[in-house]
């Protein structure tokens, strides 16, 4: 039960890493503020080093990473288009990162508990992922 739990919660991470790295690839063209920008730029690094390290703790277990739900996924970069489109302000920029982020806290503490039996490191991995999206979502409010 503890590896499978395991596994469990490293591929929800991997897919919430990638839908982190994702809703910034879909905004940072549109981004006007250069602090902003700065901003996004930093906080995807960070996503591309937790997804590194992701790929190390699947590979020990032999599994691949998880895509993100095709559905969630596409709805999302409906959603970012469309709003963009309509209003490609920085404020807009900052709501969609703060919506994704709260999306993605939420999940992740849902997994935390669904998982239960995953060992300390998926855990603490976990943790860092939500810890990297909080600051995310604080980081955003000065442009709200």
């Amino acid at each position: 039960m503890i590896e499978h739990d395991t596994i469990e919660l490293y591929r929800e991470c991997d897919a919430g890493i990638r839908m982190g790295i994702s809703a910034i690839d879909e905004v940072k063209d549109h981004v006007k503020d250069a602090g902003l920008k700065e901003l996004l730029d930093g906080y995807q690094r960070e996503y591309a080093q937790l997804q590194n390290e992701m790929r190390e703790l699947l590979h020990d277990f032999h599994e691949e990473g998880k895509e993100p739900n095709p559905l969630a996924e596409g709805m999302a970069r409906l959603k970012m288009n469309f709003t963009l489109a309509v209003n490609g302000s920085d404020e807009t920029i900052a709501e969609l990162i703060t919506d994704g982020c709260n999306m993605g806290i939420k999940s992740l503490n849902k997994y935390l508990n669904d998982y239960a039996a995953a060992d300390g490191r998926a855990k603490d991995f976990t943790r860092r992922l939500i810890e990297l999206q909080d600051r995310q979502l604080k980081a955003m409010e000065k442009y709200l």
